[in-house]
């Protein structure tokens, strides 16, 4: 007690705004339930396991710290499962998963020779005792993130519903026996509630649902509210009401007298439909893991070092297998595991190693790799029977590392590519005082570009990139015979894709080399200026590259825009052999006998080069009555991809405070992780912020903007008179054979990147593995036909 008393000095009453660890330490994946428990530092309130602890007396001096300990409960088997009634976790009414109850307990441990005190206690210091008191009863800052993160938002009132036109076309809707309008759904019905059309919702993912006849509606009409049949009770707000320009679930205070416009009686109405949030909890909870497992074939788990799961944090499925696969380079387990242990990154981090990018790169790589987590867990899976893993929670490595994105940051479904560019880049730039430790580097090649105008004359513009991105070309299937049979099939019988069986299903079957070809062939650029001609023209633009990387990534188009810029998802197979050979696709550089193009693009054609408002977008806009300046700026800022898009934003912006000041091109407002992200591509920072504005923020069609608009960034990139006059940072980048063997399968299942799950299947010690979240089994069966990003490995020799 005399050691204590003397440390005093030393023990900190948290306040308010502190951080207080108290779940997981900040440099292991060691907690409360771990052999020796958790030692929280009752002055910086940072978490440590009994392995650790020693480090960060050293560190900081600071021997006071609060042992945390946790043990099994003894629960009776036949405990009920709480229903949910909150997308949430960890709050009253969330997700209970039927985990195993923990007792805790708490002791006062001084180092450096861990003496040990008991807690709760009269004797201790009455400053230990509120202190110790204040940080068992705070909710601890991975919980507050988590639960923040994970509770789903209130519905606000739709902006919509005040001002809502009703036709008054005399229907009158029956308490009951409702059917779509256009097709004989009688489940997931919606009422417009401007003309009383009711029509199915949308299409699920996996085929389920109703046939988008009621979001189709709204797009012909642009009638904004519809509400869900079978939720309308006598609590009025607890019905389903929707509104499309806002694209989410909203409240909508006037409901009564809309509904009796129609004459629905609501107080007499029965609950026979799940609403929108009812139905993502239940899927939530019934989600059917096997779909995605390699079609429910048993697993057959394994364990140790580098098969080690990553618990999901609620739509953190992108994150975790693109991090499995980054983890299975040499480049990353050398920096951030071989060659770097726990003390060496702990030592270098700053005061909160929870902040550190570093040091969490190296807690999460030692936690993949090291084995110490990978054991079997000791509950059951539920629904195979196997002994499963726990997994590690990767918490602190997405908080740091999507710190500055608001959308990584988010709990909500993210693309997995866009999330390994983003990763790239942010690793890129931690190692930028050491390039030669970098490991992104791995992942980065250079490209050329070669333009050749019609007065013979060339321009090559250099660039570095870390993923090859891949049209499909659907017209290269080798299966062409089978699909026009398929669709003569269809055609007798009058069947839509989804009225088919799936082993019906025929599928355009896509040779990767194609995939290859397609990326480097010849391609016409139209209204071209020319330097030369002093004019436009029609130049020829081929692309190829100069560097060949340790690891190659391939990224297939799956996702694409339809007419009228609808977003689909191509249903078709690549396929991809276990070797390939990209040597046909190194760029030649400037060629005896080519002409350089004259530098130099006058400042007007640079000007006709910013965006403008598609013309149609903004007439159709401007007769609904919007302002013709909004809808221009409405046009521009969503790269012109449609009217509802256009709409959204509109409505979204209406409130901003230069909305009605002229349109500028300044392109200071758009996100600088998506110029991040951009710069890290080799694209120069003015031509990054001006793709970016024309695209809307999207990083994808921001990347065709520069391709398709050159003389945009042809001033900004590197020109190259010849192909050895490389700048500095393509001269370091790796290069070698152009033979490479897949390692890295992540593959999706889903209708859009941000809906749907994200699986990772690796090549380790010659056999297939499936890392599905903490789940980390033998693969069967790996989907090399079904990938959304292939990772390939330089075969030297």
């Amino acid at each position: 007690m005399e050691l204590l008393r003397s440390n005093l000095s030393r023990v900190q009453i948290p306040e308010p705004t502190h951080r207080i660890y108290k779940h997981e330490c900040c440099i292991s994946f060691d907690t409360p339930r771990s052999e020796g428990g958790l030692f929280v530092d009752m002055n910086s309130f940072l978490a440590f396991g009994k392995d650790y602890v020693s480090w960060n007396y050293e560190k900081t001096g600071n021997p006071v710290y609060l042992h945390i300990k946790q043990t099994p409960k003894s629960v009776p088997e036949d405990r009920p499962l709480k229903k949910p009634t909150l997308l949430a976790i960890g709050v009253d009414g969330g997700f209970d998963n039927n985990e195993p109850e923990y007792e805790e307990s708490y002791s006062i441990s001084i180092l450096p020779d861990f003496v040990s005190l008991p807690f709760p206690s009269v004797e201790l210091p009455e400053k230990v005792r509120i202190a110790v008191d204040t940080v068992v009863n705070a909710v601890g800052a991975e919980r507050k993130e988590q639960v923040a993160a994970w509770t789903a938002e209130k519905k606000q009132v739709s902006q919509h519903a005040l001002t809502l036109q009703q036709i008054k076309s005399g229907i009158v809707i029956s308490p009951s026996g409702w059917k779509c309008a256009k097709c004989d759904k009688t489940e997931n019905l919606w009422l417009n509630l401007t003309d009383g059309m009711i029509l199915c919702g949308r299409k699920n993912w996996d085929g389920t649902g109703g046939n988008n006849h009621a979001v189709e509606h709204y797009k012909e009409t642009a009638y904004p509210l519809a509400v869900k049949l079978g939720t309308i009770t006598a609590d009025l707000e607890a019905a389903d009401v929707y509104s499309y320009p806002e694209d989410d679930s909203v409240l909508d205070p006037l409901l009564a007298e809309h509904l009796a416009h129609f004459g629905i009686d609501f107080s007499s109405m029965q609950k026979t439909e799940m609403t929108t949030a009812e139905r993502e909890l239940d899927q939530n909870t019934n989600f059917d893991w096997n779909r995605i497992q390699e079609n429910g074939k048993e697993l057959v788990p394994v364990f140790g070092p580098g098969y080690t799961g990553l618990v999901n944090l609620g739509n953190s499925c992108y994150l975790a297998a693109t991090m499995q696969v980054v983890f299975s380079t040499h480049s990353f387990i050398s920096r951030y595991f071989s060659h770097q242990s726990l003390k060496m990154a702990f030592e270098m981090a700053p005061a909160d190693p929870t902040l550190d990018l570093n040091m969490q790169l190296t807690k999460l790589g030692h936690g993949l790799l090291s084995g110490k987590y990978s054991i079997p867990a000791t509950q059951k899976d539920a629904a195979t029977g196997d002994a499963s893993q726990e997994g590690i929670p990767p918490r602190m490595f997405k908080n740091v590392i999507a710190a500055s994105h608001a959308e990584f940051s988010s709990m909500r479904q993210q693309d997995a590519l866009d999330f390994f560019l983003y990763m790239v880049g942010k690793v890129e730039r931690a190692n930028s005082t050491t390039p030669d430790l970098d490991p992104s580097r791995s992942f980065k090649f250079g490209i050329e570009e070669k333009i050749l105008c019609s007065s013979g004359k060339v321009s090559y513009n250099k660039r570095d990139d870390c993923i090859l991105s891949l049209n499909i070309p659907l017209h290269e299937a080798t299966n062409k015979d089978e699909l026009e049979a398929l669709n003569k099939q269809k055609a007798g019988k009058g069947l839509e894709e989804n009225d088919m069986a799936s082993d019906e299903i025929v599928r355009p079957r896509v040779p990767l080399e194609a995939c290859l070809a397609n990326f480097v062939s010849s391609e016409q650029i139209e209204d071209y200026y020319s330097s030369a001609l002093k004019g436009r023209t029609t130049a020829i633009k081929t692309t190829g590259l100069t560097s060949f990387p340790d690891y190659l990534v391939l990224h297939m188009r799956k996702f694409v825009m339809e007419e009228g810029w609808v977003p689909k998802k191509l249903d078709v197979y690549i396929d991809v052999p276990d070797v390939i050979d990209i040597s046909h696709m190194r760029s030649k550089g400037l060629q005896p006998g080519e002409e350089l193009l004259p530098d130099g693009v006058p400042e007007e054609v640079m000007e006709s080069a910013k965006p403008v408002a598609n013309e149609e977008i903004v007439a159709q806009l401007v007769s609904m009555g919007f302002n013709q300046l909004h809808c221009q700026k409405a046009a521009i800022n969503t790269s012109n991809a449609g009217v509802e898009e256009a709409m959204n934003w509109l409505l979204s912006h209406m409130d901003d405070p230069d909305m009605d000041a002229p349109i500028s091109h300044q392109t200071s407002d758009v996100d600088q992780s998506s110029v991040d992200t951009l710069l890290s591509f080799g694209f120069a920072e003015d031509v990054a912020r001006r793709a970016l504005k024309a695209s809307g923020g999207d990083i994808e069609k921001a990347t065709d903007w520069i391709f398709n608009n050159p003389n945009a960034s042809v001033s900004d990139m590197d020109v190259s008179s010849s192909n050895s006059a490389q700048t500095p940072a393509q001269s370091a980048l790796p290069d070698g054979g152009g033979k490479y063997k897949l390692f890295g399968i992540v593959s999706h299942m889903g209708t859009s990147v941000h809906c749907g799950h994200y699986v990772a299947h690796i090549l380790k010690e010659g056999r297939w593995v499936i890392f599905n979240d903490s789940k980390v089994g033998i693969s069967t069966d790996p989907p090399k036909d079904m990938g959304y990003v292939y990772f390939f490995q330089r075969i030297d020799g």
